[in-house]
């Protein structure tokens, strides 16, 4: 069976749970960088703001409490892949005012020029946040970007379609055992990295002879996938369009609420941790109201609203405090701390190797 070629999404559950375009601010056209006669807040920007990020993450009332908070408007639209936001920004930004890079792509953002300091007394509820994300490896003392989520990757499947639990990554890399059933990411960073904790080695330093073997196994593999699918993993299981598929841990989460017959969950191999930031990319139009809208989203209150909403684990302590058992004791959101002491963060390791991985993708796509 030949593949599905990655697709971009253009229409999430997001737009269905009851957001509304009128009362969210959703925005699929043109960005409205342009000055408003009309409106503008007390700091003279316009009162309007340009959020860029993965649909299906925010709050249902997150953009409307925003709007009433502080009277700023939010325009929201989505990307796909992190390469889709960098390859969008990389020629110059085109009015957004707060992105929502991985942790990597904040490393490879910031080397490349694409991103605003942070004035760190304008985020006062950066407090909230628990310490291991106060200043990690990728952004030393919070300069660029103020944690959104963390995630964990792993196995989403449907518990009637597969035989016992998944808790290997043979089963979707490695194994004919459900052809035709498999959804992949087409991410080159993650199928690589993912790759190699399958073959037992690090997440970092991949020997390069290594992402060459990682190829040819994905390459013998092509027959067994459906889909390398832009992070609708979640949607294409509800659909019963696949049966078992390399997803993230809140995706899975959002679906197993609808439907008890998905489940998740962390190979034993281990997997890769990320943490999705709010940046300011260079070029901002209104980085006061920039500021504005990532101190609110770090409030305790519209942090636990998001993560009721959004069903990931949240980096603010504060919000955490507020959220049920129900929340907290779920084995998809927090996977077992034996597998989650197998996972590790990656990071941007420059620009040389991240091109090589592009062109390793697109060696499997053309196999």
């Amino acid at each position: 069976m030949t593949p599905l070629v990655p697709r971009r999404r253009t229409s999430r559950r997001s737009l269905l749970a009851g957001l509304g375009a009128a009362a969210a601010g959703l925005s699929f056209g043109a960005l409205d960088g342009c000055a408003s006669k009309a409106q503008t807040g007390r700091n003279g920007e316009e009162a309007k703001l340009n959020f860029y990020n993965w649909a299906t993450y925010t709050g249902q009332t997150t953009l409307a409490d925003f709007k009433a908070a502080t009277g700023v408007a939010v325009k929201m639209s989505f990307f796909a892949t992190n390469d889709e936001l960098f390859s969008k920004l990389r020629a110059g930004n085109p009015g957004f005012d707060v992105i929502v890079p991985s942790n990597e792509y904040v490393t490879r953002m910031r080397i490349s020029n694409m991103l605003m300091p942070l004035d760190h007394a304008k985020i006062p509820n950066r407090v909230n946040l628990l310490p291991q994300f106060l200043s990690p490896d990728f952004d030393p003392g919070r300069r660029y970007s103020m944690p959104y989520t963390w995630l964990c990757l792993g196995i989403g499947y449907r518990k009637s379609r597969i035989d016992g639990v998944p808790d290997s990554w043979k089963w979707v890399m490695d194994s004919d055992r459900y052809k035709g059933r498999i959804g992949l990411f087409s991410e080159a960073d993650d199928l690589i990295e993912l790759g190699a904790k399958y073959m037992g080695h690090s997440v970092r330093d991949i020997p390069y002879d290594m992402v060459d073997r990682i190829a040819e196994m994905y390459i013998r593999q092509k027959p067994n996938i459906k889909i390398f699918h832009n992070d609708e993993g979640q949607d294409l299981l509800l659909a019963r369009d696949i049966d078992i598929v390399m997803e993230y841990n809140g995706d899975i989460a959002q679906v197993m609420a609808e439907d008890p017959d998905l489940d998740f969950v962390v190979p034993r191999e281990g997997s890769i941790l990320n943490s999705d930031c709010l940046c300011i990319p260079k070029g901002a139009p209104r980085p006061d109201n920039a500021h504005q809208f990532i101190n609110f989203i770090l409030d305790a209150k519209n942090g636990a609203e998001i993560s009721s909403t959004i069903m990931y684990p949240t980096p603010n302590a504060a919000a955490y405090a507020l959220m049920p058992e129900s929340y907290r004791a779920n084995h998809a959101i927090f996977p077992p701390a034996e597998r989650m002491a197998r996972c590790e963060y990656a990071q941007f390791e420059g620009l040389q190797r991240a091109q090589f991985y592009d062109e390793t993708l697109t060696r499997i796509f053309a196999a």
